[in-house]
């Protein structure tokens, strides 16, 4: 089982190079402790297109020095900040059966819709809200790694990842049953075929955001996630960038070393109540806490499994619920309930990606944890609104801020 007090002071033998348990012990204390929340780096000046607490900046037109000065004339160009995905993106092939078949049976497919998935939508949900969007994953080359270099195009997302000339990327037939079941067969491509070189060519500035979600870290990609989150290092306040790190119910399939190294990084988690629940337990954080006696409530449930979850990892966390809203807690704060907005889905996909990809780009424009997380709650609601090919679809910026102007938000 993984260890995480082993892999603290892990961490703090390697700040050290001592391996003295006194000294051990005192590092760990003074580096890795549940301290106070990462600075961010300060955004370049932006301008402001909605009034009150919820306005929410354009993208700023350029990104700051490292140290917050004016860059000299002879400095290189900067860009403005940008959400950077580190993720995978394939195609799911929707086809609706009435049934799946037995073993040397037959079932025909009422339609048949390519769509693109993986981290597509949590791409597209930044660039939608104007926020600079790049994807630094494999895209191949063939049928589908077009389809995807098109909707690319088409929306103004970046590829600054590496090309693969000898392989398509990715895909997945996904089995839609009239009983709402899903059945998913995947054909892993180009996407998948990464190695610990994979994201070396990332230019970083300050005031990047960095996605990292679970698809890319249970192939050979995983191998380039780790030796990014290595080259990051462990302290949050040193990066002049932000990483966001989505992870989803089949985290039991990253493997101790990677795990470890992602909890050691102590990125921004987000996830859902189940993943939150599946890392807790593959943590050893004390799920046994959580008030789940007769006469307890979501929330108070919620609340405990944010804070236990959160004094555990020793980093940022959010954790979503849906129309109830998102648990956001910092290092050595108080959970905070950020409320959600209720809505009528119109589909059972979830909105996970739409809300991690609003929320990263709020986070690019200087928003605050608790104020991007507002702010993706409003996107995520309105995504389950409508549907594309039964996947939730991100929605437009002036959209999501006047839901965020006009709804009834509230913390607590």
């Amino acid at each position: 089982m993984f260890d995480i007090r082993t892999a603290w002071r892990r961490l703090a033998a390697r700040i050290s190079g001592d391996t003295n348990q006194e000294t051990i012990d005192a590092i760990e204390a003074r580096n890795v402790s549940d301290s106070p929340a990462p600075a961010t780096v300060t955004p370049a000046p932006t301008t402001v297109e909605a009034t009150g607490a919820d306005a929410v900046p354009a993208p700023a037109p350029s990104a700051p020095t490292t140290s917050g000065e004016a860059a000299p004339d002879d400095a290189p160009a900067t860009r403005p900040a940008r959400v950077i995905s580190l993720g995978e993106v394939w195609v799911d092939i929707m086809m609706d059966v009435d049934s799946l078949p037995k073993a040397g049976g037959f079932a025909a497919s009422r339609s048949t819709i390519p769509t693109i998935d993986g981290s597509y939508r949590a791409l597209l949900a930044s660039r939608l809200m104007g926020t600079p969007t790049a994807h630094a994953g494999i895209i191949g080359a063939g049928p589908w790694a077009s389809m995807i270099r098109h909707a690319f195009y088409e929306h103004d997302i970046t590829h600054i990842g590496p090309d693969r000339l000898d392989a398509d990327t990715g895909f997945r037939l996904v089995l839609n049953d009239t009983n709402g079941g899903k059945t998913f067969i995947a054909t892993y491509g180009a996407e998948a075929q990464g190695g610990a070189d994979t994201f070396d060519g990332v230019d970083l500035q300050p005031g990047d955001v960095v996605s990292i979600s679970s698809n890319s870290l249970m192939d050979a990609t995983a191998a380039g996630v780790d030796a990014f989150i290595r080259q990051s290092g462990s302290d949050p306040d040193a990066r002049p960038y932000q990483i966001v790190l989505s992870p989803t119910s089949s985290l039991e399939r990253v493997n101790d070393r990677l795990l470890e190294d992602l909890v050691l990084a102590r990125p921004i988690w987000t996830c859902n109540r189940q993943a939150a629940v599946k890392l807790a337990d593959r943590l050893g954080a004390p799920l046994d806490e959580v008030p789940v006696t007769v006469g307890g409530t979501f929330d108070n449930e919620m609340k405990a499994l944010c804070d236990n979850l959160g004094t555990t990892l020793r980093a940022p966390l959010i954790i979503r619920a849906g129309a109830r809203g998102a648990w956001v807690r910092l290092p050595g704060g108080e959970v905070t309930h950020v409320d959600g907005f209720p809505t009528k889905a119109v589909h059972k996909r979830s909105a996970g990606t739409v809300h991690t990809g609003v929320l990263c780009a709020m986070l690019a424009v200087g928003k605050s944890l608790v104020e991007a997380t507002r702010v993706a709650n409003a996107a995520a609601s309105l995504s389950i609104e409508h549907s594309e090919n039964g996947i939730p679809v991100p929605p437009a910026r002036d959209e999501v801020l006047a839901l965020v102007e006009h709804g009834a938000t509230s913390e607590h």
